[in-house]
């Protein structure tokens, strides 16, 4: 029976529980491929379900609702934007979520292009030419969006599931 009759999305950091606590044995550690057995089975279902369109909206919310929370946990939203990214990027490489690197930054307009190597969502996947990166694009929003206090347009560009070897994410202040 589900007790969760909401339309207002509420996830916080704290629902992700004591993981020390609940996995003394295994620890927080889990291999890419569980994560992506998770990930490509609901985007796959998503899919199904809906179509690839709205599978990917429902996964760049997901992302960007993440993203605000990651955000608040883990990065000082009170520094400048190189030294914001530069952190986001050390918390990237704890949580082994990928490798972030600077490639254009506009101080003024917020414009910016990153890229990802070793993307946790899909550096090594086959050649499917699509962009797979949709919670990506949400994290990114999420995370931008929290520290400047507005919203923010990221798109992936590039892709390792569309043959580039690192993902790259064009991104717009909106408005």
């Amino acid at each position: 029976m589900f007790k969760e009759d909401r339309t207002e999305t509420r996830f916080r950091w704290e629902d992700i529980g004591d993981v020390t606590m609940g996995r003394p044995t295994l620890g927080g550690s889990v291999p890419v491929e569980a994560y992506r057995l998770m990930k490509y089975a609901l985007r796959d279902v998503l899919i199904a379900e809906f179509d690839p369109y709205r599978a990917s909206d429902f996964l760049s919310r997901a992302g960007r609702r993440a993203g605000r929370e990651l955000c608040r946990q883990y990065l000082d939203a009170d520094q400048d934007i190189e030294d914001f990214l530069e952190e986001l990027g050390e918390r990237m490489i704890q949580l082994k979520m990928g490798i972030l690197v600077i490639e254009k930054l506009d101080r003024i307009s917020m414009d910016m292009v990153l890229t990802v190597a070793e993307d946790l969502d899909c550096s090594g996947l086959p050649n499917s030419d699509e962009t797979v990166c949709a919670f990506d694009e949400g994290l990114f929003s999420g995370v931008l969006e929290e520290y400047a206090g507005q919203s923010f347009v990221v798109k992936e560009v590039d892709c390792w599931a569309n043959g580039d070897h690192v993902c790259r994410f064009a991104i717009y202040a909106a408005g």
